[in-house]
């Protein structure tokens, strides 16, 4: 388990711990080291928001399309659940995802109570366009002068709800970066006389229960870089790269993945780049980061991390492992 304690790491404090684990060709399994990241802000931040919780109408909670089960935390769900909030799963950065992927997991979202899922790019205002229209049926008894519908935009750090907010409102409200944790207080804006929405800052949960959704997060920079190993991450991203996306893999980086690991995947990137340091040694912690931009940027091609049927096999897998560790 990621034990991201906000007693232990407040303050963009962080601990990185090798522990050891079996071989396994299964990537999910992989667990080289514990990542643990709770900002301190986001102890006052999840207080405030399930303040607010209870004065509004509907959740947009945003994910990133590439991992969004990973991504989606836990507390938010408690938080609406409790206060019975439908929600509307935005899953961000959809052109940057496998399309086959995505579809599998609207599908997946859509057959939950109170939920309805949408695939999109914040960065399209077309896209964007469509997301109130959404809401409105999820909360039919609001959207008038003298009731208007509320809606609190969530979820984990660098996901894209600053972009979202900033493209509906069609003017720059909250301030945007390629860093995790850059929205650090909440703030309520008026849409128009119908609709008023609410920021959030990024929110993340002190314990992840699966360190291969660490992983995925770190991967997908929603995990501040001082908590993480770039080229333990890089390699976990290589596993995954390897053997569900080889061909773009050697498409990219011009090699022959037969027999790879992440770790050889880094060597190889850093042999194709000439990644060097003094005395003539491969670069790997540059050729990790390389990795890492590339997939991010979505130069390597369109890429989903996880599916529906492979969360599902890594769970089954760790709780048969649960099961015999009990008997």
């Amino acid at each position: 388990m990621l034990n991201l304690d906000p007693s232990l790491t407040t303050n963009n404090t962080f601990q990185k711990e090798k522990v050891e684990c079996a071989p396994s060709n299964n990537y999910f399994a992989v667990s080289l080291m514990s990542i643990q990241w709770f900002p301190g802000h986001m102890t006052s931040a999840k207080k405030k928001a399930a303040e607010t919780m209870e004065r509004i109408d509907v959740v947009i909670e945003v994910l990133d399309a590439r991992v969004p089960e990973a991504g989606s935390n836990p507390m938010i769900r408690e938080l609406r659940e409790h206060r019975q909030r439908p929600c509307l799963k935005v899953l961000n950065k959809a052109d940057l995802a496998d399309p086959v992927v995505t579809q599998a997991w609207l599908e997946y979202f859509n057959k939950q109570k109170g939920v309805k899922a949408v695939a999109l790019s914040c960065k399209k205002s077309g896209d964007v366009g469509k997301v109130p229209g959404l809401c409105l049926p999820l909360a039919p008894h609001r959207c008038t002068p003298i009731k208007p519908l509320r809606i609190m935009i969530m979820g984990i750090p660098n996901v894209g709800k600053s972009t979202l907010l900033n493209a509906l409102l069609k003017r720059r409200v909250a301030k945007v970066g390629d860093e995790p944790a850059v929205t650090k207080n909440q703030q309520s804006i008026d849409l128009n006389d119908h609709v008023t929405l609410i920021d959030t800052p990024g929110l993340m949960w002190p314990k992840i229960q699966y360190d291969s959704d660490g992983y995925m997060l770190a991967a997908s920079h929603s995990i501040g870089r001082n908590a993480v190993i770039d080229v333990e991450v890089a390699a976990f991203l290589g596993d995954i790269l390897l053997q569900r996306y080889s061909g773009l893999v050697t498409k990219r980086f011009g090699c022959d993945s037969t027999g790879m690991d992440g770790h050889a995947l880094i060597e190889a990137v850093a042999r194709q780049r000439g990644y060097r340091i003094k005395g003539g040694e491969y670069d790997f912690e540059k050729a990790s980061l390389t990795l890492l931009q590339e997939y991010r940027d979505g130069v390597l091609g369109r890429i989903s991390l996880e599916t529906p049927a492979s969360r599902a096999v890594m769970l089954a897998q760790l709780h048969a492992s649960a099961a015999s560790v009990e008997a």
